[in-house]
């Protein structure tokens, strides 16, 4: 059985220590996943930012819309 696969916010994502906001999931929970499709908008001061697929399988979502995150941060895990 394959582990699941971390979808994570990138180290790189914007160049400071700060905070953004999942703007909106462009796909649901238990939704088959392609490795590189957009999974979600991720905005940081007013610049907007996709999330893309690591891997394909399930997705399991684990911080909701309009929720703040931290670049490295855990955000969902794609299940084979």
């Amino acid at each position: 059985m394959n582990s699941p696969v971390p979808v994570m916010i990138p180290m790189d994502l914007w160049d400071e220590e700060g905070e953004g906001v999942i703007a909106t999931w462009l796909c649901k929970t238990g939704e088959r996943v392609d490795e590189g499709a957009a999974l979600a908008e991720v905005m940081y001061e007013k610049a907007s930012m996709e999330i893309a697929a690591p891997a394909s399988g399930r997705l399991l979502i684990l911080i909701e819309a309009e929720a703040p995150v931290h670049r490295g941060q855990l955000i969902a895990r794609i299940e084979a």
